[in-house]
């Protein structure tokens, strides 16, 4: 029996280094599709489902801007809606091409899970929602509560750790899903429900009440969230990396979905001529188009434009930019030169 148990391990690894001897830049072109893994169970603001039956989001827009690179068509997406319980295992096995699903970048998930991450596109921290009328303002008005968590994430352990290095008891109350999770909060349940803040900015809509809760003015980690892939794939991860800084490049250079045109044609700025393919050596070095990071923000946008549709001031999750501003305004967002 454990002969047998070894050959299969053994069959399943040759199989699987099979799937992926052609390169997924390759698969992607022959398949026509983009295979996107985004939140599965919704997220206003960076990725649900529209009245339309179409994805939307901040997340889902990464997922068109990936695809605009590749295949020169933003719309080229299938998505895979994943809970957090199964979005590593479907990128490891390929069933989707990349993972863009609120995903924190952490060492055990760099080395264990043998994922790479590209520059952060959203920086978050894990933060806590409670009833305005409950007088909880400080973590330690949080002891011996009882506090809605996901199970399976990063959120989980590090409410143990703050709370243990606080020495303050709690109870957990912990589901895979966060649906069931924000109706137990809704429900009175749970004290508080913790999360990363732009998740608890988004779901904060989908209570019966938004008005009756509050975001606590407390973080208690560091979450740098983007997109992934697989490790072994280094070609596919720099085209991933480099669409995310096409969208801050885009911004830094005021370069729009509206203006790109006219910046195609007239601009003499070398830096604005390799980024949209006027001089086309540094894109095609990609195994791209020479069009490809114009495509990105001619059907999809710089950065800003991205963040203000999904997560801006005219939407209703409405999250100040804080640290995902450009450099150039005090944030972190900083794309190394394309040269």
């Amino acid at each position: 029996m454990r002969k047998l148990f070894v050959l299969l391990a053994s069959l399943t690894l040759v199989l699987s280094a099979t799937a992926f001897a052609q390169s997924t830049l390759d698969q992607i072109k022959s398949r026509g599709s983009l295979i996107c893994g985004v939140n599965g169970t919704g997220l206003p603001g960076f990725a649900y489902v529209d009245s339309d039956g179409n994805y939307q989001g901040f997340d889902v827009d990464y997922c068109r801007a990936v695809a605009a690179a590749v295949l020169g068509d933003a719309t080229k997406v299938t998505y895979r809606g994943l809970s957090s319980g199964e979005r590593f295992t479907a990128l490891q096995t390929g069933e989707v091409d990349i993972l863009i699903r609120n995903t924190t970048w952490t060492s055990s998930r760099d080395t264990g899970l043998g994922l790479n991450f590209t520059a952060p596109t959203f920086y978050d921290g894990q933060g806590f929602m409670v009833r305005a009328a409950s007088g909880i303002e400080t973590l330690a008005d949080l002891d011996g509560t009882t506090i809605c968590v996901q199970s399976g994430t990063t959120t989980e352990l590090n409410l143990a750790d703050v709370m243990n290095a606080n020495g303050l008891d709690y109870d957990a109350k912990i589901a895979e899903t966060s649906d069931p999770l924000l109706a137990a909060y809704d429900d009175g349940a749970c004290d508080a429900y913790t999360t990363d803040k732009s998740g608890l900015a988004a779901q904060r809509t989908q209570l019966r009440d938004p008005s009756e809760h509050v975001i606590m003015d407390v973080t208690i980690s560091k979450e740098p969230l983007g997109p992934s892939v697989r490790h072994g794939d280094d070609q596919f991860y720099d085209v991933a990396n480099w669409v995310v800084f096409t969208t801050f490049m885009a911004e830094e250079m005021g370069i729009t979905s509206a203006n790109v045109d006219e910046m195609l044609v007239g601009s003499a700025d070398s830096n604005v001529r390799r980024l949209l393919g006027v001089e086309p050596e540094k894109v095609e070095e990609f195994g791209l188009s020479a069009d490809a990071f114009y495509n990105v923000i001619k059907q999809v946008g710089n950065y800003a434009e991205i963040y203000n549709r999904n997560l801006g001031p005219e939407t209703v999750v409405n999250i100040p930019r804080g640290y995902n501003a450009s450099y150039l305004n005090g944030g972190l967002h900083y794309a190394p030169p394309l040269r």
